[in-house]
């Protein structure tokens, strides 16, 4: 990815297509401290959008609203967790992002994720048998077969690295393997997490007034594809209100590739919907399609637009499944499917 962005607050100098670039150093703010695997996402960002600045600063905090804040004030770009393959989507940065004031994500960054289980220097030598597992919720989500394996209480903590860093007597703590090194830890065990292969996706933000810049460099560096994460909110409740929301987004041919609902606090029966959809919000069928949700009266807001990035399209295997439900092979059995005992018992009919 290469992209410039108009800081009209800050001396730019201009690229061969006359786009603005920040001649000042740019903060990246990322959840910390440092070893968090946001922290890897800030590294990776930092070199993927290096065209934006004159260096861009991975920037440690200590909770996502701070970064939220950095970015909404203008002191620099932030990055956030956004979605994992094991645990979905992260709720809380989800639900900040919905409420965000002037931030929108401009870009878009993978890291892998893999656990280390780690005790403070010496305490094997001590004596001591840990008791809790610490890291933050979803890290602490993603290990629970070793958890169970040694009988460990949890105790959350606001970030992996956090709880690296945090350790003590009686912990066992969960995070990258570099956290070892930074924090000078003794390694209890090696990739202890209970899914192999995991990955976490994050957002880059930026203030939504520098968003058009963003997006006008992208598209000249050769994007022509693009991803938008948009949040809906229909005004009117009842049958048929999300069903004729999707006619819509069906009808223009997008392709939604994710889609979750998200209760809006405190009022029963009322939901934000936010759809991942392959196309870019000034396309000619997807601005349609968000003039005609306008005007119908619903509330509509895109949380991040960036290019879009290819993903597999692997088939689902026998051996993925959860365990019940029914599943129809109609080349195994092309006549017919078994509606006996098993069916009525799944299905409930």
């Amino acid at each position: 990815m290469s992209y410039a962005t108009d800081q009209s607050n800050r001396p730019a100098a201009h690229d061969a297509r006359g786009s603005a670039v920040s001649q000042s150093r740019t903060n990246l703010y990322y959840l910390g401290p440092q070893g968090s695997f946001t922290h890897q996402a800030a590294v990776s960002a930092s070199h993927a959008l290096a065209g934006l600045s004159a260096g861009i600063v991975p920037t440690a905090e200590s909770t996502v609203p701070e970064i939220m804040t950095h970015v909404r004030d203008g002191d620099g770009w932030g990055v956030i967790a956004w979605e994992n393959n094991v645990e979905g989507y992260v709720v809380p940065n989800l639900d900040m992002m919905i409420d965000a004031d002037d931030v929108v994500g401009f870009a878009h960054v993978g890291v892998d994720v893999a656990f280390d289980a780690f005790v403070p220097s010496g305490s094997l030598d001590r004596g001591v048998t840990p008791g809790e597992a610490t890291a933050h919720p979803h890290g602490l989500a993603q290990c629970q077969r070793f958890i169970a394996r040694h009988h460990l209480a949890l105790m959350p903590a606001t970030s992996n690295a956090a709880a690296c860093r945090d350790v003590r007597d009686g912990q066992v703590a969960l995070g990258p393997s570099i956290c070892g090194e930074l924090y000078h830890l003794d390694t209890l065990e090696r990739d202890v997490q209970d899914y192999h292969g995991a990955r976490t996706e994050f957002l880059v933000l930026a203030r939504r007034d520098d968003a058009p810049a963003l997006m006008a460099h992208a598209k000249a560096d050769g994007h022509t594809e693009f991803e938008t994460i948009i949040a809906f909110i229909p005004l009117s409740t009842g049958p048929g209100v999300l069903a004729n929301l999707l006619d819509v987004l069906r009808d223009a041919g997008l392709n939604m590739t994710s889609f979750i609902s998200r209760p809006i606090k405190g009022h029963a029966g009322t939901y934000s919907f936010v759809a991942a959809v392959d196309a870019a919000p000034w396309q000619p069928h997807f601005r349609s399609v968000l003039a005609e949700v306008v005007e119908h009266g619903d509330w509509v807001k895109t949380l991040a637009v960036y290019p879009r990035r290819e993903r597999p399209n692997p088939p689902v295997n026998e051996w993925m499944l959860p365990q019940g439900g029914v599943c129809f092979d109609p080349h195994a059995i092309p006549d017919a499917w078994d509606t006996g005992a098993d069916a009525a018992r799944e299905l409930l009919w």
